[in-house]
């Protein structure tokens, strides 16, 4: 080689930058039909958001809801989602997240779905601390079925099936969430998305269970308790709360005025499935690293 010659480097290989997830990646083939304004859209919006924030690959992720209007969930989201039962979005998810661990598991449904015929699952989901988030969107009325009375209408409001008011107390669920050992409780409002999409990252990302109590006004037929309603009743935590007070979560979630919103309480707490993984690896079985090669076509036709 000449001394005038120099000697040129290669350029260096471009590493290829991992594309971040959008909203828009989660966004499924249907759209959503609820009623304009619903408060539902809200909370869809923050749910993909957070799902986005989080990279959580949709291949990975699952969503079992029930019956109402959104428990339709899974329809406008891309992802595996399971259109279950009346009332049997917890078990669903529970089964899913037992049957494949390594899965981001959503459970949704409205009050009248989780609260009334669902209200059995509601405090063993809590108290075995499985790891699956439940997004409760509350907007006190049978929406679906045309405006009747559900778990959590407020006392004295007038329904088709309470044209005189209605007679008994409401259901408090963060109340019960805290009561039955869920170790995540959180309310919601959908009307502050941003706050919303907050607390859903910190359910996903909390391992254990996780409720997130959506105030999500029906504006069909909950007339007189819809955004107008609640915009001066909703308020932050206050400044400095404890989320680790459990008394505290308690004495928060009882408040009826002001609403409060934010996460009243989270501890850590062992998940059930590790738990059940401890199990099984003293007795020599433990997790295998990658899901096993199932012919699943086999097992449909048994059944068809």
């Amino acid at each position: 080689m000449s001394k005038s010659s120099k000697s040129v480097a290669k350029p260096k290989a471009a590493v290829p930058q991992k594309k971040k997830r959008k909203s828009d990646d989660y966004k499924g083939r249907i759209k959503p039909i609820w009623c304009p304004g619903c408060g539902d859209y809200g909370v869809l919006n923050a749910m993909i958001k957070s799902f986005a924030d989080l990279e959580i690959d949709p291949n990975n992720l699952a969503i079992a809801t029930g019956i109402g209007c959104s428990s339709r969930l899974p329809g406008f989201i891309k992802c595996y989602g399971f259109h279950s039962a009346h009332g049997r979005a917890l078990p669903v998810a529970a089964g899913i997240k037992l049957g494949n661990p390594r899965l981001t598991v959503v459970a949704a449904g409205g009050d009248g779905d989780g609260l009334s015929i669902g209200m059995g699952h509601f405090p063993h989901i809590c108290r075995r601390n499985m790891d699956i988030t439940y997004i409760l969107m509350d907007n006190r009325i049978y929406g679906l079925t045309k405006g009747q009375t559900s778990p959590t209408t407020r006392q004295g409001f007038t329904t088709k099936t309470s044209p005189d008011g209605v007679v008994e107390p409401s259901i408090n669920p963060v109340e019960m969430a805290i009561t039955f050992g869920a170790s995540f409780v959180a309310r919601g409002y959908s009307a502050e998305q941003k706050e919303l999409q907050k607390m859903i990252t910190e359910a996903i990302e909390h391992p254990g269970f996780s409720l997130v109590h959506v105030i999500t006004p029906c504006v069909t037929f909950g007339k007189g308790s819809g955004f107008d309603y609640f915009k001066d009743l909703v308020k932050p935590l206050p400044e400095g709360f404890d989320r680790s007070d459990r008394r505290a979560a308690l004495e928060a979630a009882w408040e009826l005025l002001p609403i409060y919103t934010g996460v009243m309480y989270q501890v850590e707490r062992e998940e059930y499935v590790s738990q059940i993984q401890s199990f099984g690896a003293a007795r020599g079985r433990e997790l295998d690293d990658e899901c096993p090669d199932i012919d699943v076509e086999r097992i449909i036709s048994r059944f068809s």
